[in-house]
């Protein structure tokens, strides 16, 4: 009976000692891909469609904000990129304390607009992923800078 009540104590610390190293390594690959900026499409779409639509597809038309001192604010958008911080000259010039001077950079490139953080304090967020390089933002997702979050809209 001591004999079968060690083995599954060996056993059970075996299985645990594996979790443990899972766990491990699942934390270090999302760190090491949580600098990237890249992020990974889903399988499947909302709709249910494997296939995306073909010739459906929406460009960016509007700079809205829809949290912070500014909500409400809506910008059109051009060909220039749009400067994003509390500097007087700055396109969406903030009221955040949360904000740096120069904060973020919304650039087009074709038909998308891209974020990148300047090299902000606090940080540039789209979607709860910090942005550490120029990265894609889609329609609707939210960008967060400082306490003010913004959004492309059509």
């Amino acid at each position: 009976m001591q004999g079968l009540i060690l083995q599954l104590t060996r056993a059970g610390f075996l299985l645990l000692l594996w979790l443990f190293v899972w766990s491990v390594l699942r934390a270090l690959r999302g760190d090491i891909y949580a600098g990237s900026g890249v992020r990974v499409p889903p399988r499947y779409s909302r709709t249910g469609n494997v296939l995306p639509s073909l010739g459906k597809t929406k460009t960016a038309k509007y700079l809205v904000v829809t949290q912070g001192g500014l909500a409400g604010t809506r910008i059109t958008l051009g060909t220039q990129p749009v400067l994003i911080g509390r500097a007087d000259d700055s396109t969406l010039v903030l009221t955040d304390d949360y904000a740096s001077t120069r904060h973020a950079r919304l650039s087009p490139r074709g038909a998308d607009w891209y974020v990148e953080d300047l090299g902000s304090t606090n940080g540039t967020y789209l979607d709860r992923a910090k942005v550490t390089t120029s990265v894609r933002v889609p329609l609707g997702t939210p960008v967060r800078v400082g306490k003010t979050v913004i959004e492309l809209r059509p």
